[in-house]
């Protein structure tokens, strides 16, 4: 009996660290798409290259626009599931080059698609698609638009 015991609790300990595993990928992106916002909009104010107006313009438009949609997957998350806890915060950093900025950007993605493996909903996949649809147009702007 004792045995069993021991086994349901182990199990029960592993099912509980699967679980905070899961959770904290989706955590650590919307920490991230939450720091993508300020941080956006630091680089937005300090902008100062040769195309700083087509920069100034497309930082604008992110950091407007990713709130909304952080918004949107935390709650279709939460009602889904429960509630998301253990959010991080990350250093803001200041504005160096726009090959800066297309690096950043580029590493949010990234961050994206390691973590979006933790959530299982396809209205959800589409939400974080819809964040992926504006990092890369604010790649593009950031890229070609001079």
């Amino acid at each position: 009996q004792l045995f069993k015991v021991i086994q349901l609790n182990e199990q029960e300990k592993k099912e509980t660290v699967d679980d905070v595993v899961e959770d904290g990928n989706i955590v650590d992106m919307i920490s991230t798409l939450l720091h993508s916002q300020s941080q956006a909009h630091v680089f937005h104010w300090q902008t100062k290259s040769q195309s700083s107006f087509a920069e100034h313009t497309a930082l604008g438009t992110y950091y407007d626009e990713i709130v909304e949609l952080i918004d949107g997957i935390v709650e279709g998350y939460q009602g889904k599931n429960d509630l998301l806890t253990g959010y991080k915060t990350i250093k803001i950093v200041d504005y160096k080059s726009t090959e800066q900025l297309i690096t950043y950007f580029k590493g949010l993605d990234d961050n994206i698609e390691k973590n979006r493996k933790s959530v299982k909903e396809s209205f959800i996949q589409n939400q974080i698609d819809t964040v992926q649809e504006l990092i890369y147009s604010t790649l593009y702007k950031l890229r070609f638009l001079k």
